[in-house]
């Protein structure tokens, strides 16, 4: 028996998948928890002939592993691009940007997003909205080679960032799908500019991505006891 919480992600990732994907769709496919309902509702609708010719396209090794076990077929971005990606997010703006990559698949989930056609629907629970961006820390996928200085400069912009260490073995850093690690950058006061702070830490040599997510988000479907709210973000 799943928790409230659980039950919560499982409703927003099931409302997402229900409202948007038609057959003969490639969709995205996110990572982390409740991204990962939304792959197994995929599988349970293809089984029962709800849904038919859909296809993913995956932003981690676990979602890969997750879709071939429920039979959702999988294509690559050579291959296709996707309708829109479901994904999960850490944080939820009020314009819908998004801070995600604190489950450490952040690069691979940007690239996925960048290159579908309707963007992301972000599927969470009532816990992930926020006033301010940056609550929490701001993750920065980063090359090994040099992690010290690019910490140093990521620092530079007001931050207080941490190397990431793997929960399995404490001693060694967290490596992501793509061989990189990962800082978790703290912003005192909140993110007030996501996107200048994006621009600013994509220009540090060494920092691959960050977690800010600017003006990717089509929709939100957030869950809450009282049932599912969807945001949809106005024309641009």
């Amino acid at each position: 028996m799943i928790g409230d919480a659980e039950n919560l992600k499982r409703d927003a990732a099931y409302a997402a998948v229900d409202r948007y994907v038609e057959s003969g769709m490639t969709v995205g496919l996110g990572s982390g928890t409740t991204a990962a309902f939304a792959v197994k509702r995929l599988g349970e609708l293809l089984a029962d002939g709800r849904l038919r010719g859909v296809r993913g396209i995956p932003t981690s090794e676990r979602t890969a592993a997750l879709a071939q076990e429920v039979g959702v077929p999988l294509l690559s971005l050579s291959e296709a691009r996707p309708a829109f990606t479901i994904d999960g997010a850490d944080e939820i703006g009020p314009d819908l940007t998004v801070i995600k990559g604190r489950g450490g698949a952040l690069l691979r989930e940007k690239i996925v997003a960048a290159y579908s056609e309707g963007e992301l629907i972000i599927v969470a629970d009532g816990s992930k909205p926020v006033e301010v961006l940056g609550e929490g820390p701001l993750p920065v996928e980063v090359e090994p080679f040099g992690w010290e200085t690019t910490l140093e400069a990521l620092s530079a912009l007001g931050c207080e960032p941490t190397l990431r260490m793997d929960r399995a073995d404490p001693h060694h850093p967290f490596v992501t799908d793509g061989g990189h690690y990962t800082a978790d950058c703290l912003f005192p006061g909140g993110i007030h500019a996501p996107a200048s702070l994006e621009a600013e830490i994509k220009h540090i040599p060494g920092a691959l991505e960050c977690g800010l997510f600017v003006g990717l988000t089509r929709a939100a479907v957030v869950a809450r006891e009282g049932g599912v709210e969807i945001t949809e973000a106005k024309s641009r």
